[in-house]
């Protein structure tokens, strides 16, 4: 073989060709493998036919066929496959040859698996990919960690076939060392788990409560689509609801309301747990998909428990679903300054030094949360890197004080009218909890003395100094180890 590849790609599932595709379009050769060879030949007879690809039938083949430093991505399913691949490869590679995990693997795994590859002298990066199949092909967001010196050598591929938002920029830049560019797509992740939950909520306000047909509920999320709720899954709910199949019906109706998932919003609710974040919006989206999953005993359920249903809307339509456009918007910010708030701290904990403002530019294009409120996101840590919480930024700040009576009366309307909204009312939770000034948590303390003596601090005392009160009479003074949450 005379010509040498750019890249190497190992996994031509659905991802894996649109990716390829999408190097090949912007002038990069790739050498294309999967485990299943059979596929190899079909694809370059197929999709890449008259391409410039080269098939590999093997590892070896795949290797022999790339340019130094050899760049191999890959393309497989999370968790042990990558294992396997990365021992594999090591033996055919050289000294700082790379390799890449483009799936959606658990940033620890990133993490181990970067340190791990660098102790053989190789090069590893671990980077999310956002945008599904369409953004695979056409420009996707992608969030890069690892080896900072395998940077500069895929930069040029990964920027020339990612998303561009205004100007040309790339909705690809460096995150951070280690698992750092797969935590930051597993938050995105998680805040995607939360819109399209709260999306999900509002629909069900729309049909049950306002009694809208498909096609006013259609026209409804398109207008939105043009304002401040702007964005992708606001989008495609709009062409959703209007899909026919070829009977005439709306395909939506005779959907199953069982929800799957693949892992990622459940790993950000317990990196939140384990770094003492209030991540509340996106646990109720997962808990919401696990709830949906109990069909059957929903259905029993139903015959059973009493509750209010949802009585007929006799008020001003156009009023309440201006107060249901707010109500989505402000719980959009809390999922997304929740989220910043979990990635600021696991920043510190493992030393990352994340570009918050650059992040949201990398989410603006390409993935699947992209929307336009990202760029007030960006101009937030544009004026104001260490800001402690977006919720305090003025512009957020602004408008979630103008959306705050009709975000309150549609949670009310849903509780009144038995509507479960367990997202739309749990960013009001955190929020109204944020702004307290005092919570009753004192009395949670006194508790935690009464039965464990796991002290606590005084109101009229420096922080830091601890106190224990015998509640009984008889406890004495011993008391147990210190914790802050």
């Amino acid at each position: 073989m005379t010509q040498k590849s750019d890249i190497g790609l190992i996994g031509l599932a659905v991802m894996g060709e649109n990716l390829v595709l999408n190097m090949e379009s912007k002038g990069f050769r790739v050498s294309v493998y999967n485990r299943t060879v059979e596929k190899v030949d079909k694809f370059i007879n197929g999709r890449g036919a008259g391409k410039n690809f080269y098939g590999a039938h093997s590892l070896e083949d795949l290797v022999a066929s790339l340019k130094t430093p050899r760049r191999v991505f890959l393309m497989v399913k999370a968790g042990q496959p990558v294992d396997d691949f990365i021992e594999k490869l090591i033996p055919l590679l050289d000294k700082g040859d790379i390799i890449i995990d483009g799936g959606n693997s658990h940033f620890p795994d990133t993490a181990r698996r970067t340190a791990y590859v660098e102790s053989k002298g190789l090069q590893y990066i671990g980077t999310g990919v956002s945008g599904g199949e369409e953004g695979a092909l056409k420009g996707p967001s992608m969030m890069p960690g690892g080896s900072p010196e395998a940077w500069p050598h895929v930069k040029p591929i990964f920027q020339s076939i990612c998303a561009k938002v205004e100007g040309g920029v790339p909705c690809c830049d460096w995150v951070g060392e280690g698992g750092a560019g797969h935590f930051v797509k597993m938050v995105h992740n998680g805040i995607e788990y939360g819109d399209i939950q709260l999306i999900c909520e509002c629909y069900q306000i729309m049909k049950d409560y306002l009694g809208m047909s498909n096609e006013e509920m259609h026209q409804t999320f398109a207008e939105w689509n043009k304002g401040d709720l702007d964005s992708y899954l606001v989008e495609i709910t709009r062409d959703i609801l209007a899909k026919k199949d070829d009977d005439g019906k709306y395909v939506l109706d005779y959907i199953l309301d069982t929800a799957g998932q693949k892992g990622t919003g459940k790993w950000t609710a317990i990196a939140a747990l384990d770094q003492g974040v209030p991540l509340t919006l996106i646990g109720e989206s997962v808990f919401a998909r696990c709830l949906s999953a109990q069909k059957e005993e929903r259905v029993e359920a139903s015959k059973i428990l009493e509750g209010p249903k949802p009585s007929k809307f006799t008020g001003d339509r156009a009023a309440f679903l201006e107060d249901l456009r707010r109500a989505l918007f402000s719980a959009k910010v809390v999922s997304y300054a929740q989220g910043y708030a979990l990635m600021r701290s696991a920043a510190k904990e493992y030393g990352w030094n994340l570009n918050y403002g650059g992040i949201a530019l990398m989410w603006r294009g390409g993935c699947i949360i992209r929307s336009v409120f990202l760029g007030k996101i960006k101009e937030a840590f544009d004026k104001n890197p260490g800001i402690a919480n977006l919720l305090l930024d003025s512009y957020f700040q602004g408008k979630l004080a103008e959306a705050q009576k009709g975000w309150r009366n549609v949670i009310a309307s849903a509780v009144v009218n038995g509507i479960p909204v367990p997202c739309l009312s749990a960013a009001l939770e955190y929020y109204d909890g944020y702004r307290t000034e005092r919570l009753p948590a004192n009395l949670l303390q006194a508790q935690r003395d009464y039965f464990g003596a796991h002290t606590y601090e005084r109101t009229d005392k420096p922080r830091g100094e601890f106190f224990h009160t015998n509640w009984t009479g008889e406890g004495g003074d011993t008391v147990a180890g210190t914790y802050i949450a």
